[in-house]
């Protein structure tokens, strides 16, 4: 039988579900079985076609529905042969050919089928809990995502997969009960700090050549795996733990004011993902020359303090409480409580610049209402007690100066000037000497 013969009765064998119509019902029933003419088919273009079996041998047969009868071991087995054979075409095949990009197609679509066959499908819980691990069942069908447990990819059409919704582990259903990382999210909660140490490297005998993660034996040559180094920890890890991904370091930040991604392990991804916005570091008592060296830091710096003696006129005006004026910082809620924590979004957001941007215009929007908007506000000023003259003055103004005792306002060149107390501190000072002593007072 010539071979164009035997291609055409191939595909006109219910082989290909795509191909199916209404003459399918008017198949002879003395025609050669679909499979034994695939069978033969794939047999005649091992022999005489090498370069056209990419279309005809495992890509045009069914491998997406089972046929009556057959048992999934016989279908693993196929499926299996056609994933080599597709997969030595491709190397055969002139690269970058449409005939090799229809071949790598269909490889995917059998390897898909395969996994299918392997995992039965089963019905799976919504939630599940490992390792402090809450992980959620997934409803996505992206194909994007990649276990972080075996490194393959998560094909959501056909597979079940979980997120973790503290630390947004993913991985395969069939992979959970061999995860052995515990949920990051418990270490951001009890040991909320960076490791504030450059690299702090300890080397391969410390770790007794084993990764520092799961133990897997590792080398710098890469026999029996490669050891990757993590910026961050300093420690070495396996290719299973260290994807290569990068991330902004805190100590370099902190010491350097660098911010180049460096390589980190996947947990240290996840930990400082976690951590990135948590006021942890106080730079005045890590680094304190640091405010040396960085002019946006003290411009943020004297913005912040500002907001902080702006804080006790909103807290007091009704109509502040109603605008909920505060609210504009809920992002940054350390900012109204203290002016010297900061987080490592706070300071990659500093040498952006857009910090400054936005702490101003927050700066400007409390300055107005205070000295314009509000007339609660405006009289709660202060009149300068050494000139008295000038316009009413606020603690925030650039051009005042504040009593540390008594919190009253001065012009700064008056208070400076003067060599005398504060008049307010010297008024109450002496109401108290003129105030008759305490009865517990006479009796002691």
């Amino acid at each position: 039988m010539a071979y164009d013969e035997k291609l055409a009765i191939f595909r006109q064998g219910r082989l290909n579900p795509f191909d199916r119509g209404e003459e399918e019902d008017e198949i002879q029933e003395d025609r050669i079985p679909p499979r034994l003419e695939a069978k033969e088919l794939f047999c005649s273009e091992a022999r005489t076609h090498s370069s056209d079996r990419t279309m005809d041998l495992g890509l045009a047969e069914d491998h997406f529905s089972r046929p009556v009868g057959s048992l999934a071991v016989c279908d693993v087995e196929q499926l299996e042969q056609a994933i080599e054979e597709c997969k030595r075409l491709i190397l055969e095949l002139p690269e970058h050919s449409e005939r090799q990009k229809d071949t790598v197609v269909k490889l995917i679509h059998l390897r898909l089928k395969l996994q299918e066959l392997k995992e039965p499908e089963e019905e799976e819980p919504n939630l599940r809990v490992l390792l402090e691990h809450r992980f959620s069942k997934e409803k996505s069908k992206s194909v994007k995502q990649t276990c972080d447990r075996c490194s393959a990819i998560i094909w959501g059409l056909i597979q079940t997969w979980y997120t973790c919704t503290g630390c947004y582990y993913r991985c395969h259903s069939k992979c959970m009960n061999l995860i052995n990382k515990p949920c990051v999210r418990s270490k951001v909660s009890h040991q909320s700090e960076y490791e504030l140490s450059i690299c702090p490297e300890i080397g391969l005998d410390r770790q007794d050549y084993r990764c520092a993660e799961c133990r897997t034996p590792v080398s710098l040559r890469g026999v029996p795996s490669e050891a990757r180094q993590c910026d961050y920890t300093g420690q070495y890890y396996c290719s299973t733990c260290h994807w290569n991904d990068t991330a902004i370091v805190p100590a370099r930040v902190i010491h350097n004011w660098e911010f180049e991604p460096r390589k980190v392990c996947r947990s240290t991804m996840r930990y400082l993902a976690l951590m990135m916005s948590r006021p942890v570091l106080k730079l005045k008592e890590i680094n304190p020359l640091l405010f040396n060296f960085v002019e946006e830091l003290v411009e943020i710096r004297k913005l912040r303090q500002d907001i902080l003696l702006m804080k006790p006129y909103f807290i007091t005006c009704k109509e502040a409480m109603e605008a909920r004026l505060l609210l504009q910082l809920h992002e940054r809620q350390h900012f109204v409580e203290n002016d010297d924590m900061y987080s490592l979004q706070d300071l990659i957001e500093v040498s952006s610049g857009r910090l400054s941007c936005s702490l101003t215009e927050v700066h400007t929007t409390f300055a107005k209402h205070i000295k314009l908007d509000c007339e609660r506000c405006q009289a709660k000023g202060f009149v300068c007690e050494l000139c008295k003259e000038g316009d009413i003055l606020y603690p925030f103004d650039s051009h005042t100066s504040v009593c540390h005792d008594c919190s009253a306002v001065f012009h700064r060149d008056c208070y400076y000037d003067n060599s005398t107390t504060c008049p307010r501190c010297a008024r109450v000072s002496e109401r108290k000497q003129d105030e008759p002593p305490d009865v517990k007072d006479v009796i002691t």
